[in-house]
C-alpha cells in the first residue's frame, strides 16, 4: 500500500460535519411510511400547506420563459432584489437597498455564506442554545469556534446581556441571534432585543439575525428587527430570510442575506464560486409570493396556533414533562427531564437520544431529541402537521410514557 493510499478518502474538515438531525428524523419516519408503517412525524421544519397557487403559477409561467433558461446574476435577479428591498422596508420598517442582498439557495446558505464571509480561523461565535441544528456546522466549516450560551425552561430559552457578556472574550466575532427561535419557539420581547443589540454594537460584535420566522407569532407577540431598534448596528449586522416557512416554500430554495455592501460583495463572489445564481425560476416564483398578500401565511398561522395549543396542553399533562408554551415558529420544546431515568417497557432512557429513540420504536412517533440543539434533556416537536396526525402522535406518546416507572 503506497503512503498516499493510507490518507483518509474524507478531508478533516468535511468529515467533522455532523449530519443534520431535523432532516435524519424526517427521513427515518419517511422510510418507515413507505414500508407501511403508521408512523407520525414531529421532526420536520416545513409547513404542511401547499405553496399558495399564485406562486405554483407563477413559476410555471417562468418555466416557459426562455429567458429563465439562462444563467442569471450570481447575486439574484434584479426584479427579485427588489422585491427582498419592498418587503423588508414593508415588513420590518428597514430600509435597505439592493446592493444591500443577496439571493441565495435557500436560508442554509445564506448562513453559511455569512459565517465564512465573516470568520478568520479561530473566531468565536456566541450561540445562543437551543439552537438551530446547522448554525455550529456552519461555524465550525466556515473556520469558526461556536461558543454556546444556555437558556433552559426556566428561562423561557431566553439569554440574557449578562450571559452574553460572561461568554465574551477578545476572540469573539460574533453573535448569532434567532426570534422567533427554531427549535423553541421562544421570541425575545423588543426591549431585550434592543438590550442585546446595544451590547453588541458597544463591544464591536457583528450580529447575524435569522428572522425566517418573522410571521409565525401567537399572543400578541411581535419580533421587531434588531437594526431598526438599534440603527446603528446596521454597518456591522446581516440580517437572514427566506420565503420557505412564511410562503410554505421549503422546497423552492430561495433565501437572502441583507448586509453592508463589502460584505455582500464579498459573499456574491463566493456565492459566484460555489453554486452561481438561484434557479431562475424559484426566483420568479419568490418574486410572486413577495409581492403577493400575506393571506396564505394569516391561514397558516391561524392553524398553527390552534395546534400549538393543542399540542402544548397536551404535553403538560405528561408527568415528568414541562412545556412552555412558544410564542413563535410552529415548534414545541418540552423538557423530559423528570421521564429520564425511569423505566419504560423494560428501557430505562437516561438521554434525551434515548427517549427519542424509544418513543420511535414503541408507538411509532417521531421526535427530535434535544441533543441535536445543545444539552440532553429536551424534545422538539414540530406541530406543522394535521390536527388528527398531531393529537394521535401527541396521545400515543401520553400512553407511553404513562407507563414510566
Amino acid at each position: 500500500m503506497t503512503e498516499s493510499s493510507q490518507q483518509p478518502r474524507i478531508s478533516t474538515r468535511i468529515g467533522a460535519i455532523a449530519e443534520s438531525a431535523t432532516l435524519a428524523v424526517d427521513a427515518k419516519a419517511k422510510a418507515l411510511k413507505a414500508q407501511g408503517r403508521p408512523v407520525i412525524g414531529f421532526g420536520a421544519g416545513e409547513p404542511d400547506f401547499p405553496t399558495p397557487d399564485y406562486v405554483v403559477a407563477a413559476a410555471v409561467a417562468a418555466a416557459q420563459d426562455p429567458v429563465n433558461h439562462r444563467y442569471s446574476p450570481a447575486g439574484g435577479l434584479p426584479d427579485l432584489k427588489a422585491a427582498i428591498v419592498a418587503k423588508t422596508q414593508r415588513d420590518s420598517a428597514y430600509a435597505v437597498e439592493p446592493a444591500n442582498v443577496l439571493v441565495t439557495n435557500g436560508g442554509k446558505q445564506a448562513v453559511y455564506n455569512t459565517f465564512a464571509t465573516l470568520l478568520n480561523p479561530g473566531d468565536e461565535v456566541i450561540l445562543p442554545t437551543p439552537y438551530w441544528t446547522t448554525y455550529p456546522e456552519a461555524i465550525r466549516l466556515a473556520g469558526g469556534t461556536p461558543v454556546d450560551v444556555f437558556a433552559g425552561e426556566d428561562q423561557g430559552y431566553l439569554v440574557t446581556v449578562d450571559q452574553l457578556e460572561a461568554a465574551r472574550t477578545e476572540r469573539t466575532k460574533a453573535l448569532l441571534f434567532c426570534s422567533p427561535s427554531n427549535p423553541t419557539g421562544a421570541v425575545y420581547p423588543p426591549e431585550q432585543v434592543e438590550t442585546i443589540g446595544r451590547w453588541a454594537l458597544e463591544h464591536g460584535i457583528w450580529v447575524l439575525t435569522d428572522e425566517i420566522y418573522e410571521h409565525l407569532l401567537y399572543d400578541g407577540a411581535t419580533a421587531p428587527s434588531m437594526p431598526v431598534l438599534v440603527p446603528e448596528l446596521a454597518e456591522t449586522c446581516v440580517v437572514l430570510n427566506g420565503v420557505a416557512k412564511t410562503y410554505a416554500m421549503t422546497g423552492w430554495r430561495v433565501g437572502w442575506m441583507i448586509g453592508p455592501k463589502d460584505v455582500i460583495k464579498a459573499a456574491t463572489n463566493l456565492q459566484s464560486h460555489a453554486t452561481s445564481n438561484v434557479a431562475n425560476v424559484s426566483q420568479r416564483a419568490a418574486i410572486a409570493a413577495l409581492q403577493g398578500s400575506l393571506e396564505a401565511v394569516v391561514e397558516m398561522r391561524t392553524a398553527f396556533d390552534r395546534r400549538r395549543q393543542t399540542m402544548v396542553g397536551m404535553l403538560n399533562k405528561i408527568e415528568g414533562v414541562s412545556c412552555p408554551t412558544p410564542q413563535g415558529a410552529f415548534y414545541a420544546y418540552p423538557s423530559v427531564a423528570g421521564v429520564l431515568g425511569r423505566t419504560i417497557r423494560g428501557r430505562t432512557p437516561q438521554t434525551s437520544a434515548e427517549l427519542a429513540s424509544l418513543i420511535l420504536d414503541e408507538v411509532e412517533v417521531a421526535v427530535v431529541p434535544g441533543e441535536a440543539f445543545g444539552p440532553s434533556g429536551y424534545l422538539r416537536l414540530s406541530y406543522a402537521l394535521g390536527d388528527n396526525d398531531l393529537a394521535e402522535g401527541v396521545g400515543r406518546i401520553q400512553d407511553l410514557l404513562r407507563e414510566a416507572r
